[in-house]
């Protein structure tokens, strides 16, 4: 009975004692869990790049470039602060080209918005994070001069295409990418109780972005962003553009470029019909040149837009001083059409600024023209003075007075010749009949210098 009381005695005190040590050991593994846990900070530089202006080949070269840095600089991670209206799809698609391309993760955080060719890129990104009251989707194509729609059935597939393929890579919904640029489908959405309809396009803002699946997470900041993919913050570089970069976009703008073709075209053309000033021919180099140096800079215009450049001033300028009779003046003006042209990320986006520069650029034209009208290149070409005696020139005697002379012809006049009338001689002319030398000659006409004389039978 010993026995059992003690065996009994040991088995409570055996229990006792588990009971005890399994929560310790169940304390014990979870604090060895969160040393290992994945959530720890990991190592690396995290480059931030903004794309927040319109997609064109300005933003295409910047962004190689930042790409570019950041693996040269061992960057882990990139982030894209994406706030854009959109912009050209085939330099959307060569930005793409530059993120899959890219060994380092990529991160699209969207601050504003994301439309048209800026959801493309979003898309294409390895995650998607999306601040408050931003948006994504609009992608419709439309006309990128008159902003109307562009209905053509092969442009629309082909851009909803590439945007249903970046959203398949990525694992979204492709129908909700689809419906973001086609108009007649129908997509629905139960996700967030809504179904697009035909006539509509898709537009998620973050909270509906969140529950379909094309966003990933909702941050206030980009840090939030960094810190969420596992990154600290301290080792942040956020690549910049650079003063050529930034005069580059500025001076690209429609609205400038067209005032610089007008201030180009009118300088220089007036200064070639109204030479002598400067200031205008000065002003259309200048013009010119920052056109050139914009367009060059952001990636547009080749080595050859200079060069055509440089011909057409130097032709223009060689017509002041060479006389061609236009020809020079007309292959310069040539020869900077051209470049302008080439010059231009697209001959439509250039034909409209070029045509609103060069109509206004001949209404001032006209206007100098009519000011300075005596001091117009057309002066070249016309006989504005008149020789006077006050200014030098010696007029020609009169010779009316030898009208009915007689005289003695010295030269036979066959029928022109030399005749001694008065003790002078004069070069005469007769009626067609041949005198000899040493007949008598009579003056029947005087017309200014002309002196028809006849022979005088006895």
């Amino acid at each position: 009975m010993t026995n059992i009381k003690k065996k009994c005695s040991f088995f409570v005190l055996s229990l006792l004692v588990m009971l005890l040590i399994l929560p310790v050991l169940g304390n014990t593994e979870k604090a060895f869990a969160t040393s290992v846990s994945p959530t720890e900070s990991k190592s690396g530089t995290v480059y931030v790049i903004p794309v927040d202006q319109d997609i064109e080949r300005g933003l295409q070269k910047f962004m190689e470039r930042g790409f570019k840095e950041a693996k040269e600089m061992n960057a882990s991670l990139i982030v894209l602060e994406i706030n854009t209206p959109g912009g050209r799809i085939d330099t959307a698609h060569n930005i793409v080209d530059i993120i899959r391309s890219s060994e380092i993760p990529t991160v699209a955080y969207i601050r504003g918005d994301a439309a048209s060719a800026g959801s493309y890129i979003a898309l294409n990104a390895d995650k998607i994070a999306m601040a408050p009251g931003s948006m994504i989707g609009a992608a419709a194509l439309v006309d990128g001069i008159t902003g109307n729609p562009i209905e053509d059935p092969k442009l629309v597939s082909y851009w909803k295409s590439l945007m249903s393929s970046a959203a398949e890579v990525s694992k979204r919904n492709p129908k909700i990418a689809q419906g973001m640029t086609d108009v007649n489908m129908v997509v629905e959405m139960p996700e967030i109780k809504d179904t697009k309809k035909k006539g509509e396009i898709i537009s998620l803002t973050s909270e509906q972005a969140m529950k379909v699946g094309y966003a990933d997470t909702i941050a206030e900041t980009t840090d939030e962003v960094v810190n969420w993919m596992g990154y600290s913050t301290d080792d942040m570089f956020r690549v910049e553009q650079s003063g050529a970069e930034k005069l580059s976009e500025f001076l690209t703008n429609r609205i400038v470029m067209t005032l610089l073709l007008f201030m180009g075209i009118a300088g220089v053309i007036i200064e070639l019909i109204v030479p002598g000033f400067g200031v205008p021919g000065i002003l259309g180099v200048i013009g010119f040149a920052l056109y050139f140096f914009g367009n060059s800079v952001a990636g547009f215009a080749g080595s050859e837009t200079w060069i055509l450049f440089i011909i057409g001033i130097v032709m223009m300028i060689l017509e002041l001083f060479v006389p061609s009779f236009g020809i020079l003046g007309l292959l310069g003006s040539a020869s900077l059409i051209v470049g302008v042209v080439r010059a231009a990320y697209s001959t439509s986006h250039v034909a409209l600024s070029l045509g609103i520069a060069s109509v206004s650029a001949l209404a001032v034209i006209i206007i100098v023209a009519v000011v300075f009208k005596k001091r117009g290149i057309w002066n070249r070409f016309i006989l504005n003075d008149t020789l006077t005696t006050e200014k030098g020139f010696i007029p020609s005697a009169s010779k009316e007075d030898l009208l009915g002379k007689n005289g003695v012809s010295v030269t036979p006049l066959r029928p022109a010749g030399t005749v001694l009338i008065d003790g002078e001689r004069y070069d005469v002319v007769t009626d067609g009949e041949f005198i000899g030398n040493n007949m008598t000659i009579h003056v029947v006409k005087v017309e200014g210098s002309r002196i028809v004389v006849k022979p005088i039978v006895d």
